[in-house]
């Protein structure tokens, strides 16, 4: 059953905040107010469009009386009641809990695992299907942190990414990403396996996380350039140290400022991820239970490029359509992420 009296309080609330919108706030009450209307909207639409199907029905069950009015009203009952169950599940879907992060852009981190310098060249892959994603839909994508190999992989990225839905969709993308592939340098033909892996945290707030200055050791450096005359001969980089958990940040763009700015948001995100990780119970509060080791039996999803297959382990999803996937085209693998997680709520709320 639908609870129509928590529908009452959400239109209410809606209302209320329709209202507030109208008058003058401070910028963060404002920003506050804004959300949490962003949030109750489609709540309220499904249940209008919902409540407007059950009126339809209602309608056209009263005309099953008039002998003139039956043949239509048998016509489109069948339809109509079609169009109920797509509208039910559809509000029973936007009433479900929301992950209060879910709106927040994420701080993307990928690592090789194991597998050497093929692992690294596939944290590259990585890196350039998230960044062609975002792309894809929208989003800014900054990378705060990155450490190439000489062959073209990387030992670290960590991007910043900033957009609608971003926490919402990427979050399912943490964990152990395996390949199996010939590498170039292999002559006899032999697929290698590989992982890496990739960790995705909600950007918080400053007002989520208070960082005690004294529990800070700042550190700058020269920030590591391709070389020659392009090496970067100031110490713009910055790393910074939180002395209570042992989290190192670093930051190595050109501005010192901007440096410094970025790793302290990277900071936060990952303490307010230990913190959620705290609350919930749900995960280790150790940040190896996202991504595992990077040992290749800990795996979520395989990437097999002599097939041209993907495979996601969580929910026995198999692509065969991978080299559109690299080129960051998600959406479908994303997709039957989230529905499979909006199935598993439905069952534990209606449970």
């Amino acid at each position: 059953m639908i609870p129509e009296d928590r529908l009452n309080e959400i239109a209410a609330r809606f209302a209320f905040l329709e209202e507030r919108l109208q008058q003058p706030q401070p910028p963060a009450e404002l920003a506050a107010t804004s959300r949490e209307w962003s949030a109750l909207r489609p709540v309220v639409q499904a249940a209008e469009a919902w409540r407007a199907l059950k009126a339809e029905i209602a309608d056209a069950e009263a005309m099953l009386a008039d002998p003139e009015m039956r043949p239509l009203a048998e016509e489109e009952l069948p339809a109509l009641r079609d169009r109920l169950a797509e509208a039910e599940q559809r509000l029973r879907l936007e009433l479900l809990p929301k992950d209060a992060a879910d709106a927040r852009p994420a701080m993307i981190e990928i690592r090789p695992g194991t597998g050497g310098e093929e692992a690294a060249l596939f944290a590259a892959d990585l890196a350039r299907m998230y960044a062609r994603y975002a792309e894809r839909r929208g989003w800014s994508w900054e990378v705060i942190e990155e450490q190439p190999t000489d062959l073209g992989g990387l030992k670290e990225l960590v991007a910043r990414v900033e957009g609608e839905g971003v926490f919402a969709r990427l979050k399912y993308e943490s964990g152990v990403h395996r390949i199996q592939r010939v590498p170039a340098t292999e002559a006899s033909g032999r697929i290698h396996t590989s992982a890496a892996t990739v960790a995705v945290l909600p950007e918080a707030e400053e007002v989520d996380i208070a960082i005690d200055p004294a529990d800070l050791r700042i550190d700058t450096m020269r920030s590591s350039g391709a070389g020659g005359q392009h090496v970067n001969k100031t110490e713009s980089a910055v790393r910074i140290t939180h002395l209570p958990t042992g989290i190192v940040v670093t930051s190595s763009l050109k501005s010192q400022h901007q440096n410094r700015d970025l790793a302290m948001r990277v900071l936060r995100a990952r303490l307010y991820e230990r913190e959620r990780e705290r609350i919930e119970g749900a995960r280790s509060a150790d940040r190896r239970a996202m991504v595992g080791t990077g040992d290749r039996s800990e795996r979520i999803r395989t990437y097999n490029v002599p097939q041209g297959r993907l495979t996601d382990h969580r929910i026995g999803l198999t692509l065969y359509r991978l080299d559109a996937i690299l080129e960051g085209d998600l959406d479908e693998v994303i997709d039957a992420l989230v529905a499979d997680a909006q199935a598993a709520a439905l069952a534990r709320m209606e449970g």
